[in-house]
C-alpha cells in the first residue's frame, strides 16, 4: 500500500459527509501458502494492508473524531482463532494481529467516547464458492445455510448504535453456529 492511501480515503470521506463517527475496516489480502512459500514477498501484504493500513486508519478517524459525540470503530477478523487455517498462516497471523488491535484501541480510545470492537462474520455467501464444496459448507451451518452479508450488516448496525454503548473490545462471533461444526 502506497503511503498516504489510508489517511487519504478516511480524510476524504470526512470531508464529503462533514465528520465521521464510524469507520468501518473490513478489507482483507489473503493468499494461500504453505511453509515453503514464507518470503517477506508473501508475508508482507498481509501484513501491511490487514494490520498496517487499519491502524493508520484509525488513526486518520482519531484525529477527526468528535469526542463529545458516540464514535464505534469496527474491524474484522476471520475464524482462525477459533480453529487453524494452515495454508494460510500469514493471512492468519495478520487477522490475529487486527484482534490485538482491537483490545488495545478500545482501551486506548475509551476515553475518547470511541468504542472498538471486531466481528468475525463466518462464512458468508458472496460469490466465492460453488457446487459441492458450497453444499458441504452449507450443511456445517445448523440452520443449512450459509451466512450472508445481510447477517453480517445486522450486527454492524447494532454495534454502530447507541444499543451497543456499553461493548467495547470484543470479538463477535457472528458464524451461525458453523465454528461448532467447522
Amino acid at each position: 500500500m502506497a503511503p498516504g492511501v489510508a489517511e487519504k480515503a478516511v480524510d476524504e470521506a470526512a470531508a464529503k459527509l462533514d465528520g465521521l463517527d464510524g469507520l468501518v475496516l473490513n478489507h482483507a489480502y489473503s493468499t494461500y501458502g504453505e511453509i515453503d512459500d514464507w518470503t517477506p514477498e508473501h508475508i508482507d501484504p498481509h501484513l501491511l494492508i490487514n494490520v498496517r493500513a487499519s491502524m493508520i486508519m484509525i488513526q486518520s478517524f482519531v484525529s477527526q473524531a468528535d469526542t463529545a459525540r458516540d464514535n464505534a470503530i469496527t474491524l474484522f477478523t476471520s475464524g482462525q482463532y477459533l480453529s487453524p487455517m494452515v495454508n494460510e498462516i500469514a493471512y492468519c497471523v495478520s487477522k490475529e494481529a487486527v484482534i490485538c488491535l482491537c483490545r488495545q484501541t478500545s482501551r486506548l480510545l475509551g476515553d475518547k467516547n470511541i468504542r472498538v470492537n471486531c466481528i468475525n462474520p463466518g462464512p458468508n455467501d458472496t460469490g466465492y464458492c460453488f457446487g459441492e464444496a458450497y453444499e458441504a459448507v452449507a450443511r456445517m451451518f445448523p440452520s443449512g445455510r450459509w451466512g450472508t452479508p445481510e447477517d453480517t450488516a445486522d450486527l454492524l448496525l447494532f454495534l454502530h448504535s447507541p444499543y451497543a454503548k456499553w461493548i467495547t473490545g470484543q470479538v463477535i462471533a457472528s458464524d451461525g453456529g458453523v465454528r461448532e461444526n467447522w
